[in-house]
């Protein structure tokens, strides 16, 4: 396993973006499958100890996913995602926002740009992510930061043990 891999992890609150760049020492497909497939993203995506569960995922342009992450106290807090660009193994795009269990979005939400590359094994993943209010950035950017920095790590450890197989 590589240890110089590059994280960074960058606020920009005049243009209300958070920017992610992360290395994974895996296959870009094996990355992509991560990030695009409900089986992968429900083992990683919720910082422990909570757990992640998709409801459904329809991963094509105009498709949605809707999951809760869930504390081991049975708290959930869900999310819809609505998918508005795809390129395979390259870049996605979709809207991101809170909801309630009944699906209904609590506004406003956030645009998440996900884009793909691989060099000599390496997988490298940038995320840029802005916010249609600066006041819901404050308010989400303390436990966003937290919680994002634990599913990357938990990402990282899924794709070490599933590079494996």
């Amino acid at each position: 396993m590589k240890n110089d891999l590059l994280f960074d992890f960058t606020v920009d609150k005049q243009a209300k973006t958070v920017s992610i760049t992360r290395e994974f020492d895996a296959d870009l497909s094996l990355v992509w499958d991560a990030f695009t497939k409900k089986e992968f993203l429900d083992q990683w995506l919720a910082p422990k100890p909570m757990i992640c569960k998709t409801k459904y995922m329809d991963f094509e342009v105009g498709g949605k996913r809707f999951y809760a992450m869930v504390s081991p106290e049975g708290q959930e807090r869900w999310v819809i995602q609505e998918y508005t660009s795809i390129t395979p193994k390259t870049n996605f795009k979709m809207y991101n926002a809170f909801a309630d269990k009944d699906e209904n979005p609590e506004l406003p939400g956030s645009e998440w740009n996900h884009t793909f590359s691989e060099e000599a094994g390496t997988t490298k993943v940038n995320i840029v992510i802005y916010n249609e209010s600066l006041e819901r950035l404050e308010r989400i950017l303390d436990g966003f930061t937290k919680g994002m920095k634990m599913s990357l790590s938990n990402l990282e450890n899924l794709l070490a043990t599933l590079s494996k197989k």
